[in-house]
C-alpha cells in the first residue's frame, strides 16, 4: 500500500525547517501528516500502473511522493513560489515527477499535458479550499482526458458535491457536476490529521467521470448550464418565476414545462440533473435567455 514518508508531524516540520518555510494561511495550507489518510486516499485512487496524475496543491509533497509509487508520471501545480526548491528536490529524485509553478485557475490543459507527458487521465488532490470547488468543475470541464477525481475539499465543499435533489445543499453547482460525473466514494478527515490543524472539517471524495456515449441522451452543457444557472437564480422562487426574471420568454417556458412533464409551481431545487437536460433541450428550439 502506498505511503508517503513526508506523513507525520515530525518528518515535516523537519522539512520546513531545513528550507526556512512555514505554513501560509493565505494560501490555506495545512500540511497532512497522517500516513494513513495518504493510504486510504492512494486506495480510493485505484491508480493504475500507466495513470498520469495532476495533482494542484502538492504542498511540500507529502502526498506526491505516495502517488509516485503507484503511477507512471505525476503533474503537480503549485502556487506558491517557496515551496520550488523543495519540489525540484522531489523532481531530481523522482524521474516520474513534474511540476508547474502558477495558479492552478490559470494554468492551461496544454500546460499540464505537456508537463506529463500526455493528458492526465487521474487527479488526486488535497485541494486548496478557497478554489476547490471551481477546480472541481472547471478541470472536468475542460480536461476531458480526466476519468475520475479523487480530491481532499472542505466537508461542506464535500456535501454540495454529494447532494442530492431536495436536500438543503443541493443547488447549480450539484446539477452541474452531475452532468459531467458521479460520486463513487466518500470518506472524513479530521482536523488533527493536519499541521496545524484547519479550523474546519474535511472530507476526501471520488468522482468519476459520465459518458453520454450508449445513454441516447444528448445535451449542450453550456445550453444546460444556462438553464441551471436561471432555474437556481432565485431559488426561493417558482422555477417559472426564477427562469423568466433570468431572460426566458415566459410562453416557451410554459411550452417546454408542458412538454418535459415539469410542474412551472416547483422549484428548482426538486428537479435531478436529467430533468435541467430535457428542459434545456425543449427550450433550445424555441427560445434562449435574453441577452
Amino acid at each position: 500500500m502506498a505511503s508517503s514518508p513526508l506523513a507525520s508531524p515530525g518528518a515535516t516540520r523537519a522539512l520546513l525547517e531545513a528550507y526556512g518555510l512555514a505554513t501560509k494561511h493565505r494560501l490555506g495550507q495545512n500540511f497532512l501528516v497522517s500516513n494513513a489518510v495518504v493510504e486510504r486516499i492512494c486506495a480510493l485512487a485505484e491508480l493504475p500502473a500507466d495513470a498520469r496524475v495532476l495533482e494542484v496543491g502538492p504542498g511540500i509533497g507529502t502526498l506526491t511522493l505516495a502517488l509516485l509509487a503507484e503511477a507512471s508520471h505525476v503533474v503537480a501545480v503549485e502556487a506558491d513560489r517557496t515551496l520550488e526548491p523543495v519540489l525540484s528536490a522531489h523532481a531530481a529524485a523522482h524521474p516520474g515527477f513534474s511540476f508547474i509553478m502558477g495558479d492552478a485557475l490559470r494554468v492551461t490543459p496544454g500546460q499540464v499535458a505537456e508537463a506529463a507527458g500526455g493528458a492526465p487521465t487521474v487527479m488526486v488532490s488535497n485541494l486548496p479550499y478557497n478554489v476547490a470547488a471551481t477546480i472541481i468543475l472547471r478541470y472536468l470541464q475542460e480536461m476531458p482526458s480526466l476519468e475520475r477525481l479523487v480530491v481532499m475539499v472542505q466537508a461542506e465543499v464535500a456535501d454540495r458535491i454529494c447532494a442530492e435533489p431536495g436536500s438543503r445543499t443541493y443547488g447549480a453547482y450539484t446539477a452541474k457536476l452531475a452532468l459531467l460525473a458521479r460520486v463513487t466514494g466518500r470518506f472524513e478527515v479530521g482536523p488533527r490529521n493536519f499541521m496545524p490543524p484547519p479550523h474546519v472539517d474535511s472530507a476526501v471524495v471520488r468522482i468519476d467521470r459520465l459518458s453520454q456515449k450508449g445513454t441516447g441522451e444528448k445535451w449542450d452543457i453550456p445550453a444546460v448550464s444556462a438553464v441551471i444557472d436561471a432555474a437556481f437564480a432565485q431559488r426561493r422562487k417558482t422555477i417559472r418565476n426564477s427562469m423568466s426574471a433570468s431572460g426566458f420568454e415566459k410562453g416557451a417556458l410554459d411550452a417546454a414545462f408542458a412538454a418535459c412533464g415539469i410542474a412551472p409551481t416547483c422549484r428548482a431545487e426538486t428537479l435531478a440533473p436529467a430533468d435541467f437536460v430535457r428542459l434545456a433541450n425543449a427550450l433550445s428550439p424555441l427560445t434562449s435567455p435574453k441577452e
